[in-house]
């Protein structure tokens, strides 16, 4: 599996400048000023870097560039093939880092990033029309001082924020991600609309492994699945010319959020805007993995909108979707979406396990009967920052059959995990998996799926933990979904201490704190006869 890196060492100083926009930007504002100057950065960096490569070129002699003229020098540093072949592109200079940290202390830096942001959007438009509009003039209409502006600036350029001077570390990205985890804890409820926790990101990619073809997200948000997906083929030794990205997001400051992010990493991509219940803007997409964390429990969708004979659906719409609750329309638009050898990743509000609601069961009750759940992972509560909506992850899969000679064939069986009481609690409202939790679930979904091979160890049904279940066992449980039903109750271990000694123990411990109890109320009382 992919290994954890360690953290960054400056998180405290980028929340600490965060925190300088107090009260000149609200907190759920906080990533529309600082991302985009992260990525002004990032794309100034890249720039400088593929320029100084050129100049050394001219001085190698083992170079193609090598002796060339003056004048064919400029031409070279001038072209911008030259730049596009490295997937950078180039900054005229007020659009650069170095121009804004040179002018930093100025009155009107505000002005100057603003039209920095413009050039940039319009240099990037030419090349890359799906980025054009990412950076929107943001500063000069701001309550934010020239002075915090500036701050901000002479921050974002510490070296160690630098790529040019980290070439091998994914700096920017990860910052990146810091300020997307630290802003979507302040943003409340609404940071679920671009941020998934990182854990369950990667459980959720290391389940289904999309080593190559489309990747399909219709909810994407800020792009983390995706981003998720580069690192696990990094991690394996893939190539990331050979997965496709494709992606919808509902809300445009998001999407701009998700452009960057896929940018900021080299990925092509086609996202797009629009609601993807009603508004289905790839209905031609036939994924090979889908990885999304669509909104829970959406009520009022109005699927009286969606036509009668909508390809996505089942069955008949009156039978299949329900105004009440949009979670199995999601289902029903993901599967349509599956290639014919596709595998999706989704997570789910608890609830959608064991509802009884007449549009949303139809549709669970169809999906178990045709094989189409292949796995269900109970996840343990406050995993999530902004909701406390228990969740859990359903794997559909339409490569089920065992003809592709390396799953075997589970049609008639659903995998239960439970890890409901698993991960340690990061902070007093926020729980994290640990590495030995996500390589456990990983390790006994891929024995249960694949055929027997030298990587995996055979599969084992696990008391309190997993069970792979028949589909005439799930039926007989009226098609209830929840793990806790099948993987029964963890053996627990003997300790080898007799009751009675127990007993005894318990006893003496709880004289003791009788005893201190008595002690306590003593003093007190003494206490208030002094004064």
């Amino acid at each position: 599996m992919t290994q954890t890196k360690a953290d960054i060492n400056f998180e405290k100083e980028l929340w600490n400048a965060a925190n300088e926009l107090r009260g000149a930007v609200a907190e759920n504002q906080y990533k529309d000023y600082v991302l985009p100057l992260i990525f002004l950065k990032h794309m100034s960096e890249r720039y400088e870097m593929r320029r100084d490569e050129l100049m050394d070129a001219f001085e190698d002699e083992a170079s193609n560039y090598y002796g060339l003229s003056e004048d064919d020098r400029n031409y070279v540093l001038e072209d911008p093939d030259e730049y596009l072949s490295k997937n950078t592109y180039i900054i005229p200079k007020k659009a650069t880092w170095e121009f804004l940290q040179d002018n930093a202390e100025r009155d009107n830096i505000k002005v100057l990033v603003d039209e920095a942001f413009d050039t940039l959007d319009e240099t990037l438009g030419a090349f890359r029309p799906e980025l054009k509009g990412i950076l929107p003039r943001i500063f000069v209409k701001s309550q934010l001082t020239s002075r915090q502006v500036g701050g901000l600036i002479n921050l974002l350029s510490h070296p160690k924020l630098s790529v040019k001077e980290n070439p091998e570390s994914d700096i920017l990205g990860r910052v990146y991600e810091y300020y997307i985890g630290k802003f979507a804890i302040a943003e409340g409820s609404g940071a679920g609309q671009f941020f998934t926790p990182g854990s369950i990101v990667r459980l959720m990619v290391e389940m289904i492994e999309p080593y190559k073809g489309k990747i399909f997200d219709a909810a994407c948000g800020s792009g983390g699945m995706f981003v998720q997906s580069l690192k696990f083929l990094e991690a394996h030794g893939g190539d990331k010319r050979n997965i496709s990205i494709y992606g919808q997001e509902r809300y445009s400051g998001t999407l701009r959020l998700c452009k960057m992010n896929l940018a900021l990493r080299d990925l092509s991509f086609d996202v797009r805007l629009g609601d993807s219940l009603l508004q289905d803007k790839f209905p031609d997409l036939e994924a090979d993995y889908i990885l999304v964390n669509p909104p829970f429990n959406v009520s009022q969708w109005h699927p009286e909108d969606l036509p009668d004979k909508d390809p996505r659906l089942f069955g008949p719409k009156e039978e299949f979707t329900t105004d009440g609750n949009a979670n199995y329309m999601w289902m029903q638009t993901f599967w349509s979406h599956l290639s014919n050898t596709g595998t999706a990743a989704v997570v789910m509000a608890n609830g959608a396990m064991t509802t009884g609601n007449k549009g949303e069961k139809n549709v669970r009750q169809h999906m178990v009967d045709e094989g189409m759940i292949d796995a269900i992972v109970r996840l343990p509560d406050k995993l999530f920052l902004t909701t406390g909506i228990p969740a859990c992850i359903f794997i559909l899969s339409k490569n089920r059959d065992g003809k592709d000679g390396v799953h075997r064939e589970r049609k008639e069986e659903i995998l239960f995990i439970d890890m409901s009481k698993m991960g340690r609690m990061e902070s007093r409202r926020l729980r994290v998996f640990d590495e030995a939790d996500l390589i456990k679930a990983v390790e006994a979904y891929h024995a249960w799926r694949n055929l027997p091979n030298k990587d995996n160890a055979p599969y084992e049904n696990q008391d309190g933990f997993c069970y792979a279940a028949t589909l005439e066992e799930v039926q007989k449980q009226d098609y209830k979904l929840t793990p806790g039903i099948y993987v029964g109750i963890e053996e627990e271990e003997d300790d080898g201490i007799p009751f009675e000694e127990k007993l005894a123990i318990l006893k003496a411990q709880l004289k003791e704190q009788f005893r201190e109890g008595e002690d306590l109320k003593r003093k007190i009382l003494d206490n208030f006869d002094q004064f």
